[in-house]
């Protein structure tokens, strides 16, 4: 049975997938062009959530791994709570 820390990182995880795959999706359909305005301005925006929360994600994995190096070979995983 997984422990609540590791299900929550796992979740980021594929939070991170799955935003990121969407992300791209938006690309690409941006790129081709072929939207109306409206619809590309509804996409644009969206990506941009997308991006944020890629973004956040990388940042909370970033700062789990500067603080499991901080604690050596003798640290166990943690959820990480921003204060922001």
């Amino acid at each position: 049975m997984n422990s609540p820390s590791q299900t929550s990182g796992s979740r980021v995880g594929i939070d991170f997938e799955k935003a990121l795959g969407e992300l791209e999706e938006t690309v690409r359909v941006l790129e081709e062009g072929d939207l109306p305005l409206e619809e590309a301005l509804k996409r644009f925006e969206s990506g941009t959530k997308l991006l944020k929360s890629c973004e956040e994600a990388l940042k909370r994995a970033e700062q789990r791994v500067e603080i499991l190096l901080k604690e050596g070979d003798d640290a166990e995983p943690e959820p990480f709570h921003q204060d922001a």
